[in-house]
């Protein structure tokens, strides 16, 4: 069933001289792990502005088409309303923190929403613990590292228990190893809580392994949309300049040059050393 589905979405925004996403049509289903890459500039950004109604309620300009998220129409809801059912984890954490404690900074939402303080002291012990950073719960998040915060980012975003977590390139201020450790929590949510996971990220050796489904975007336009494997083996997909995974690379390579390695393309190093011990071993 699908939580999110755009049909021949465009959207311009104010006084610009062309859309930003135009005649997109997609569909997400439950519980799935979805990537959204392409070059800068391409609408990634603008797509998942629209999934929870920030556009077009905050950032205005012109939308046509149609879009419905968890059954509600994103365009015609307010964006506190669509808050209940999307989660958006913003590039820069810092955007979206500013209380005074971490605590007070993942209980905003809930205050905002009226929940009871036994229920949200349960929340948000909950998304801390969850996180990794229940001991740092008194901390202000300015005194914090990048990595921290956009822990405390996401525990602010999964204490509202939404259905689906839109993140916008999370860890673009990280280096490759605290953003492996904010990745594999994502994907944990993913599995075990069967949260929907909407990642926008062009660092595609780290995040492809996770994803079950890829799209790509360039000029505004969905050029491809599908399974993840097979879209990243498309010469297609390359010529476009997106971050091909380098152990699917490699993969290809000892293939041409005669290795039988099996069928299934390789989206991390972990892959592939697997699929070259069994192909030793036989």
């Amino acid at each position: 069933m699908a939580v999110i589905e755009t049909r021949n979405l465009t959207y311009t925004y104010p006084s610009a001289p062309r859309p930003s996403i135009s005649d997109v049509s997609i569909k997400v289903e439950k519980g799935q792990f979805v990537l959204i890459t392409g070059p800068s500039g391409c609408g990634k950004t603008t797509l998942c502005r629209t999934f929870n109604g920030l556009i077009p309620h905050f950032y205005q300009g012109e939308l046509t088409g149609d879009i419905v998220v968890a059954g509600q129409d994103a365009a015609k809801h307010p964006t506190m309303e669509m808050a209940k059912h999307v989660g958006l984890v913003f590039q820069n954490p810092e955007n979206q923190l500013f209380a005074l404690s971490v605590e007070k900074d993942v209980a905003f939402g809930l205050e905002n929403l009226g929940f009871s303080r036994e229920e949200m002291r349960k929340r948000v012990d909950w998304a801390l613990n969850l996180t990794g950073i229940y001991d740092l719960r008194e901390r202000s998040p300015h005194e914090m590292s990048g990595g921290q915060q956009q822990r405390v980012a996401i525990a602010a975003v999964l204490a509202m228990q939404p259905e689906i977590i839109v993140l916008d390139e999370p860890t673009s201020f990280l280096d490759p190893l605290s953003a492996e450790k904010i990745f594999e929590v994502i994907h944990e949510f993913n599995q075990k809580l069967g949260i929907t996971v909407v990642l926008v990220e062009h660092r595609l050796d780290l995040t492809a392994k996770y994803a079950d489904h890829i799209i790509i975007m360039d000029e505004g336009k969905v050029c491809f949309d599908g399974d993840t494997r097979e879209i990243l083996s498309k010469q297609e997909t390359r010529l476009m300049g997106v971050g091909i995974p380098k152990a699917t690379l490699l993969y290809e390579m000892l293939q041409k040059d005669g290795a039988k390695l099996g069928n299934t393309i390789p989206l991390s190093s972990e892959e592939l050393a697997k699929i070259v011990e069994e192909a030793l071993g036989r």
